[in-house]
């Protein structure tokens, strides 16, 4: 499995970007689709209250230090719907949340919507989920925040079982179905790939084991990813599961140069002992160009010096 390439997309923006304030996100994907990037993530909040600084409180699910991109009254565009759009604006770039608060939908709602992506996008979607940070937003949507991790399991749970049975059945404290038929399945065998984001704790280990095709380190882990890829290999042959074609995704560390642009060169120096260390998934922040072909062209000569990078 060769290392991939992934580029984020700003799906929000500080305040109201006007009548066709959004048109470069579809720009910027239709750049990384012709430069070869390969994967494309894009991220989520659904309401917000106004304790902004929650987010730097990793006690919580945030990040020391950390600082949301915007106040409260930022724009921020739902995932999913975006990664529908731009999936027709597309051809081959794989499309995924970088992460999604799936508990915040209902199950079997998420798996629909989920496994229509994948059909229309032809077996493209990635469905990154965590369990964040903000407690206001599990209250705007119903639900206990307390218990976030224990409802993404369940979520994840339920989305599993209806990609994979025909007819479906299912059973827990919160809910309970039988024969059940929900179509189509996702084109991807198995269904859509779920990429678990948490540090390395043992709620997360259970989490990651039980659902993930690959893992977004946070926290300590983000930072240092080498120390904790083999917790989670451990923890995946434990449980007799192939640790051979797990994902881990990890930021590519950008070098600037003196003009506070990207150094591609001295950027590119640090992959291969990540790539050494487990990290399968580089996910970039880069500023493009605005203008398309310029963003492509941009794109394009990272690509091919990542590419270079992982083969050496």
């Amino acid at each position: 499995m060769a290392p991939a390439l992934s580029i984020m997309l700003r799906s929000y923006s500080p305040t109201d970007p006007g009548p066709g304030g959004w048109q470069p996100l579809f720009d910027r994907a239709g750049a990384a689709d012709d430069a070869g990037v390969d994967r494309l993530f894009v991220s989520d909040h659904v309401a917000f209250g106004e304790r902004m600084d929650e987010y730097a409180r990793p006690e919580v699910g945030g990040q020391e230090g950390g600082r949301q991109p915007t106040g409260p009254d930022g724009h921020w565009l739902e995932p999913l719907t975006v990664l529908t759009a731009l999936s027709s604006v597309t051809t081959r770039v794989r499309l995924a949340t970088g992460i999604l608060l799936a508990a915040l939908r209902r199950p079997a709602v998420l798996a629909k919507t989920a496994a229509t992506i994948d059909a229309l996008s032809g077996g493209r979607l990635d469905l990154g989920v965590g369990v964040g940070w903000q407690r206001e937003e599990y209250e705007a949507a119903g639900l206990n925040f307390d218990e976030r991790g224990r409802l993404l399991d369940h979520t994840l749970a339920v989305c599993q079982t209806l990609w994979r049975d025909a007819p479906a059945r299912f059973e827990s404290e919160d809910l309970t179905f039988e024969r059940i038929h929900q179509f189509p399945h996702p084109v991807q065998p198995g269904g859509v790939p779920i990429w678990v984001s948490g540090t390395v704790n043992k709620r997360v280990l259970e989490r990651i084991v039980r659902f993930g095709s690959g893992w977004i380190p946070w926290g300590p882990a983000e930072q240092d990813p080498a120390t904790w890829i083999p917790r989670v290999h451990e923890a995946l042959a434990s449980a007799g599961r192939d640790v051979n074609g797990f994902q881990v995704a990890g930021r590519l560390p950008v070098v600037l140069d003196r003009d506070g642009d990207l150094d591609v060169g001295a950027t590119m120096d640090r992959v291969p002992p990540l790539v050494e260390a487990g990290v399968t998934d580089f996910r970039a922040f880069v500023r493009l160009p605005s203008e398309r072909a310029a963003a492509a062209d941009r794109l394009a000569g990272i690509v091919e010096a990542f590419r270079g990078a992982v083969s050496s």
